[in-house]
């Protein structure tokens, strides 16, 4: 049973994650200015798209896919929380690889994650509770609603707030800041993953098979999800690539993390929080590598007008 995958963290070893994905969320505040939400103030159609893409469509979407897919009651409970998560903190490099607009997909980054601390915890109860199988395992582990909030709010708010402090004081060393908390969220994620299956690999691979094309469909439905969305609400292209990938690109090292302070670790939501961590990554890279060659409709009509003219 891939439930007997259950990984047990003492409670030093449970602090220092905690504080590491704290020190993740301190890198991309160090990179929002006050600017950032201004911007969604000013010019809110994108945002509000692209929210209710990850905070609305997208659990409602696992929730179908697991009724027709039926997957084992953690497994769906992980896939659950996955998509409960806000966007990952590599969405933002991925758009700018993807010739997107990066001012929305830090703007989104920055908004989504403050909405997560609500959010999260009410999709993951929500959603959770809809299935009898995914509610059982809910109220066995007497999930707490209230100390989910507080725990994201330490894990999120908290840093957050912090970096954005730090930016706006000294906005110089900032900026030389965030490039190095960008390769340290690499490697934290990595030590998450490491850390999680390092002392159950050998049952990792052996329930790899359940999870591995089930996180390849729910990733590819987010990122369709999020492109037919920006599409049908007329945004322009640029606006389009920024919103599949937010959609697409989910905080699982966040998702790890309250797998392990609310659910013991569990085995299937354990395996399927770090193989989507994993496989984002690898969309991501190949996503932003095909729309980085292809130049985007609106940047192109200038010349074409000036061509014309």
């Amino acid at each position: 049973m891939i439930d007997q995958v259950q990984l047990d963290f003492d409670p030093s070893s449970l602090f220092l994650l905690n504080v590491v994905l704290g020190l993740v969320m301190f890198g991309i505040a160090l990179e929002l200015t006050i600017d950032d939400f201004k911007r969604v103030i000013a010019e809110p159609r994108a945002v509000i798209v692209g929210l209710v893409g990850q905070l609305l469509l997208l659990p409602a979407m696992t929730f179908l896919l697991i009724l027709a897919l039926e997957p084992h009651p953690s497994i769906a409970l992980g896939m659950i929380l996955v998509a409960a998560c806000p966007g990952g903190n590599m969405s933002n490099f991925f758009t700018h690889l993807s010739r997107g607009n990066s001012g929305l997909s830090i703007s989104m980054t920055s908004v989504v994650t403050l909405t997560a601390v609500i959010a999260t915890p009410f999709n993951v109860a929500f959603w959770g509770s809809k299935i009898p199988s995914t509610a059982a395992l809910l109220t066995e582990v007497h999930v707490d609603p209230i100390k989910m909030v507080t725990i994201i709010a330490m894990l999120l708010a908290l840093p957050i707030a912090l970096g954005m402090s730090v930016r706006q004081k000294w906005p110089e060393g900032a900026k030389r800041w965030a490039k190095r908390f960008k390769s340290f969220s690499l490697v934290a994620f990595a030590a998450f993953v490491v850390i999680a299956l390092g002392k159950n690999f050998d049952p990792f691979l052996e329930h790899i098979d359940k999870v591995f094309f089930l996180v390849l469909l729910h990733n590819g439905i987010a990122l369709v999800l999020g492109y037919v969305l920006a599409s049908i609400s007329g945004l322009e292209e640029r606006d389009r690539r920024a919103i599949t990938i937010e959609v697409g690109i989910q905080n699982s090292g966040l998702g790890l993390v309250l797998i392990f302070n609310f659910f013991a670790g569990l085995g299937g939501m354990a395996v399927i929080a770090a193989w989507w961590g994993v496989w984002h990554l690898v969309a991501g890279l190949i996503l932003g590598g095909y729309w980085a060659r292809i130049e985007p409709v609106e940047a192109q009509q200038p010349q074409q007008q000036t061509a014309n003219g």
